[in-house]
């Protein structure tokens, strides 16, 4: 449809010769300072994303990114302001400049490849980008062949034609590239590339098309290129939030993996020792019991993993694995335990991960520490900010170390982790209650 519409446009435009240039010098500066800035910006979350993935279609679309924000910024940013205006040279630098992105972007959707020295890979392809564009700025310079220190004429335009043709064909490439991709593997960023880059080709045909070919004035293929940019930062923007997102998921995955190495292996580890009594002849009456018990603890810490994986990966609703881990912790009625949760509040992923963490080490300190009989659990908005509450009617304590220290550290470095406040009020048989501010949604 996207297709058929912009050609159904192209096709008018070029028919009803409305594809010149509209005389606006102002306009034409203030689009192609947003074009280089919003590449600049692109090659720059792009880098985000290698840093966290470490493929290199990430660093090619940050080095290709890279070469097009630096060239529109210098061979047409900044010649705006020279007396003399646009030479052919900058012309033909802003044209080298497209090339060399155009191909380092067609390259990224065929390259499979992982790096594991990331920041190394990062700071070379940089430097290799910047020194290819100033190579080539002074090879123009240099050879400047066509005629002319301003570029007004159609002679300009019948020279570019050919190279603004291969630019569009190497972008058809890197459009095909991206929509193969995405019915292979239905990445949300290769999506939109390939919507990207279908307006680009156009925007590319535009400057083929439009008498006089790259002028001063402002052409209908700028506001595709520019339009072209807006939906890249886009579908860049909502990569970053997933690839940041798919880093926790590996990181809480990690811990819970150690939690069960520390938690669960023991319990396993005990019920082994307790076997090994038995067929030593050790006492029945006494063993018995202490491998019922080693067995039962396995038996929850098993649960309590499943439940925080679940809900670290996303395949449980927050609220749904919240529910279920204290149906799993209360069902032999030593703790009884209430939850409210606001449908109001909006829980990021990272939230989600770290608060269910949280809740569970809170009802497990007061279970374990605090002697509770009940506690209450509260995710509920207050003057506007979203605020998590777990209290208990335990025991209480003064200080940290009467109150378990490692557990409630380990509470304060998970608040940290996701930008919200930390406040801890308890005192002797009157209870311990925990209440976390989160940032401002």
């Amino acid at each position: 449809m996207l297709i058929a519409a912009l050609s159904l446009g192209t096709v008018v435009l070029w028919a009803t010769d409305r594809l010149s240039g509209y005389a606006v010098p102002e306009a034409r500066l203030a689009l192609d300072t947003a074009v280089a800035v919003v590449a600049a910006i692109v090659a720059v979350l792009a880098a985000v994303r290698f840093l966290v993935g470490g493929r290199a279609l990430d660093l090619l679309l940050s080095a290709g990114f890279l070469a097009a924000g630096v060239g529109a910024f210098v061979f047409e940013v900044i010649p705006t302001f020279g007396a003399a205006g646009a030479s052919a040279a900058d012309v033909w630098g802003w044209v080298g400049a497209s090339l060399v992105a155009t191909v380092l972007i067609a390259a990224a959707p065929f390259s499979d490849r992982r790096f594991t020295h990331r920041r190394r890979a990062l700071t070379i392809s940089c430097v290799l980008v910047v020194i290819v564009l100033a190579a080539m700025g002074a090879i123009i310079e240099g050879f400047n062949a066509i005629p002319g220190s301003t570029v007004d004429g159609a002679a300009i335009g019948e020279h570019l034609a050919p190279a603004y043709a291969l630019l569009a064909f190497l972008t058809l490439a890197a459009a095909i590239g991206f929509g193969l991709r995405y019915r292979r593997h239905t990445g949300d960023l290769d999506s939109w590339l390939a919507l990207a880059l279908t307006l680009v080709v156009f925007a590319d045909l535009h400057y083929i098309l439009a008498p006089g070919g790259v002028s001063d004035d402002l052409l209908q293929g700028d506001f595709l290129r520019l339009l072209s940019y807006a939906v890249l930062l886009v579908g860049v923007w909502r990569a970053i939030s997933q690839a940041e997102f798919g880093r926790a998921v590996a990181d809480e995955r990690a811990r819970v993996a150690e939690e069960i190495h520390d938690g669960l292996a023991q319990y396993l580890f005990a019920i082994s020792t307790h076997v090994s009594m038995l067929e030593s002849g050790a006492s029945l009456e006494k063993t018995l019991p202490k491998l019922k018990a080693a067995a039962t603890a396995a038996q929850h810490e098993a649960r309590y993993a499943v439940l925080a994986l679940a809900s670290a990966g996303g395949t449980t609703p927050f609220g749904a694995a919240l529910r279920r881990y204290i149906e799993v912790l209360t069902a032999d009625g030593e703790l009884e335990v209430s939850l409210e949760i606001d449908r109001a509040v909006a829980l990021a992923p990272d939230e989600q991960i770290e608060l269910f963490r949280i809740v569970q080490e809170g009802l497990a300190n007061a279970r374990k520490h605090a002697g509770a009989r009940r506690a209450w659990v509260s995710i509920a908005l207050r003057s506007g900010r979203r605020v998590v509450t777990v209290r208990d009617d335990g025991v209480g304590f003064e200080g940290e170390e009467a109150g378990g220290g490692q557990g409630l550290k380990s509470m304060r470095r998970r608040t940290a982790a996701i930008e919200g406040g930390f406040e801890l009020t308890s005192s002797p048989e009157r209870g311990t209650a925990i209440e976390i501010v989160l940032r401002a949604a």
